[in-house]
């Protein structure tokens, strides 16, 4: 089988390290460069020690991006759209894994990321990057937007709801736990170890700028509050549906989220009735691609709640393995391919 070609925009950051981790050892990828403004000439071990012999790669410069079947841009929030217009030639897949792309509305960017989309010509065309939600749409796609890992967990405790029409009328009130690789390889006071060791910080009360993709994909109303929390990977987003009538049975709950998920390659639901580890844990897919979702119901004599919840890495399902699962899908290749790793336990 001819192998595809791959490079990255930008790799010196977590999720670059995390698409070479995981490209690297792609059975039908080759990747032939990768960039980076502050480390060109240096060998890619330089940044990502994890990769020491893995790969004999030097990171280039950004101008000297080489050509290849697929680009993966790594480039910050709003400085994207104005480099993606230009790696959409020649037929290539653009894999953009900043926000620039993620909503389909402009005024929704510019809303929530507070400048104008110079790119918004593109927004049409661009196909949001998670395939268990777009899977159709991802198929022969040439630019896919990448996910915000907070919106992924929340989005995939919330489809099989949302899908099955358990959300309408209902409140979906959301607690998100983030890790604080979720912050990015960029050193800030907020993210020293002396700031955040021990700490649950509540970072972002109202207005999370994830909500605007989750709102897009489930179609609720979302209100989220996301904390800080003392773990390097992983997210856990626990939501609380406020039903306006009684909650359904479990029951119903298993068919909704057994429907939605049976087929899945990555998606688990963790539901057990005894042992420790008894519902969702960032801990428990660290280093994997895998996403776990749970769901309860509340009953009671009046408007009943479901809690639904996922876990998954942020760096791997909430970033560079989405990335890769719908390179997968977008070039027909076996969607599971380079992401066959196994959780990590413990961690």
């Amino acid at each position: 089988m001819t192998r595809r070609t791959a490079a990255i925009l930008g790799g010196s950051g977590y999720t670059g390290g995390e698409l070479l981790r995981l490209l690297l050892r792609h059975p039908g990828i080759e990747v032939v460069g990768v960039t980076s403004q502050g480390h060109a000439g240096e060998p890619v071990h330089r940044a990502h020690p994890n990769l020491r012999g893995a790969t004999t790669l030097d990171f280039l410069p950004r101008d000297k991006l080489p050509d290849a079947d697929v680009i993966f841009s790594c480039t910050p929030h709003t400085e994207a759209m104005a480099v993606v217009p230009n790696l959409m030639r020649d037929g290539r897949v653009v894999v953009d894994l900043s926000a620039d792309f993620r909503l389909r509305d402009p005024a929704a960017y510019e809303r929530w990321y507070g400048t104008p989309h110079t790119a918004a010509h593109l927004l049409p065309e661009a196909v949001y990057g998670l395939p268990e939600t777009r899977r159709a749409a991802v198929k022969g796609a040439r630019l896919i937007s990448g996910v915000g890992c907070f919106a992924t967990a929340t989005n995939l405790a919330l489809l099989p709801l949302a899908r099955a029409g358990l959300l309408e009328g209902a409140r979906v009130v959301v607690d998100g736990k983030i890790g604080s690789s979720a912050a990015g390889a960029e050193v800030n006071a907020a993210g020293m170890h002396s700031e955040r060791s021990r700490s649950h910080r509540l970072y972002a009360a109202t207005s999370h700028r994830h909500a605007a993709e989750v709102e897009q994909e489930t179609g609720a109303r979302v209100h989220a509050s996301v904390h800080t929390v003392e773990l390097v990977r992983g997210v856990l987003s626990t939501c609380h549906i406020l039903l306006p009538g009684p909650a359904p049975d479990e029951k119903t709950l298993w068919k909704a989220y057994r429907a939605q998920y049976q087929d899945e390659p990555f998606v688990r639901i963790v539901k057990e009735r005894a042992g420790t580890h008894r519902g969702p844990d960032p801990n428990l897919v660290a280093g994997s691609n895998f996403a776990d979702v749970s769901f309860h119901a509340e009953a009671g004599d009046g408007p009943g709640r479901i809690v639904a919840t996922c876990a998954l890495d942020n760096l791997v399902k909430g970033a560079a393995g989405s990335a890769v699962q719908s390179m997968n899908v977008a070039l027909g290749l076996p969607e599971t391919d380079g992401l066959g790793q196994i959780p990590l336990h413990p961690v």
